[in-house]
């Protein structure tokens, strides 16, 4: 396993990141496994190398942080694991228990140290923006939850470059710790953080880890033109049906599928190597519901593609709109 900075930080982080998503409670998500199963899903990751873990504190309802807070610290020394969770979702019925105001911030960080187990989180982000809250409130508040020791570093996910920079601009003139990490959608089939996002992100020095690699399973090339596949999270995933199974989709994994089969390697092996190819990704989410998935992710750091399978993987690819991305307001004529 390859340890590098995230970003222009000291931190080392693996070049595979275990999102832990898949683990906690099957409610909502038929696909997810409970404490018992995914136990050696977090046995096999350190035993890989792996020192990155994500969570957030929606996925289960929390039941992910919990999965994901004991298995550490019945695994691991607290020192030896990166540990990264997210807010900003809803985790409650009242007009307070989502967003990203100083309140929720405060109320988030404590009851997800609480789950996790543990005294402080090493990564802590915002999962999308929060257009009802003040930038600078968000980013007051992050501040005194690192000055105040229970968060050491705290990074974004989902949005637009331009929100982004403004955010970092605005810690800068504020002397405010700023994000050192971005969490975007990346993949053979969502390409659009190439024009803005990645290049910044290389600009800055922040670290970029990448959800859904392997765009949700579907780069495995085991859904159909004609319906879903045949695996259960294939067959249940609706936020899938939204991102993916377009044309353009299809003809991508064909391409994919070629050039796995040319060189003797199975798509999601050729998929992550792509990913891990590009110069901005610092260590992609990998999930993993079946632990051939993990051996599959550690595979494909060895694997070097030609700049011919490159050429292949990347030219059917057509421009697509921007998705799961929550449009910000229009000013008010």
């Amino acid at each position: 396993m390859d340890y590098v900075n995230l970003g222009r930080t000291g931190l080392k982080v693996s070049r595979l990141c275990l999102g832990c998503m898949s683990y906690g409670a099957k409610a909502g998500r038929p696909w997810a496994l409970e404490e018992d199963e995914a136990r050696p899903f977090f046995v096999k990751a350190l035993e890989s190398g792996i020192n990155f873990f994500d969570t957030a504190d929606i996925y289960s309802n929390g039941a992910s942080e919990e999965v994901t807070g004991r298995a550490l610290k019945a695994l691991a020394k607290r020192e030896q694991v990166v540990i990264a969770t997210k807010l900003r979702g809803p985790m409650g019925d009242g007009p307070n228990d989502q967003g990203l105001s100083r309140k929720h911030i405060m109320d988030s960080i404590d009851a997800s140290l609480k789950r996790l187990g543990t005294d402080y989180v090493d990564l802590y982000q915002i999962h999308r923006p929060d257009y009802e809250t003040p930038i600078e409130e968000t980013l007051e508040a992050l501040n005194d939850i690192v000055r105040a020791g229970k968060v050491r570093y705290i990074g974004a996910s989902t949005m637009f470059a331009w929100e982004f920079m403004k955010a970092l601009s605005v810690s800068e003139r504020r002397s405010w710790a700023k994000f050192v990490s971005m969490q975007p959608q990346y993949n053979l089939l969502y390409r659009e953080e190439e024009r803005e996002m990645l290049p910044l992100c290389l600009d800055q020095g922040i670290g970029v880890i990448p959800w859904s690699p392997l765009a949700r399973g579907f780069l495995a090339g085991n859904r159909s033109r004609a319906g879903k596949g045949e695996t259960e999270r294939a067959k249940t995933d609706g936020f899938a049906d939204n991102l993916y199974y377009t044309d353009a989709d299809f003809d991508v994994v064909d391409a994919l599928t070629a050039v796995a089969k040319g060189r003797g390697e199975p798509n999601m092996q050729v998929a992550l190597a792509w990913v891990l190819s590009k110069p901005a990704i610092t260590a992609p989410i990998i999930g993993a519901t079946k632990l051939s998935h993990l051996d599959d992710a550690v595979v494909a750091l060895s694997i070097k593609l030609t700049a011919e399978d490159i050429a292949a993987l990347e030219a059917p690819y057509k421009p697509r709109a921007i998705n799961d991305h929550a449009p910000p307001p229009m000013p008010r004529a």
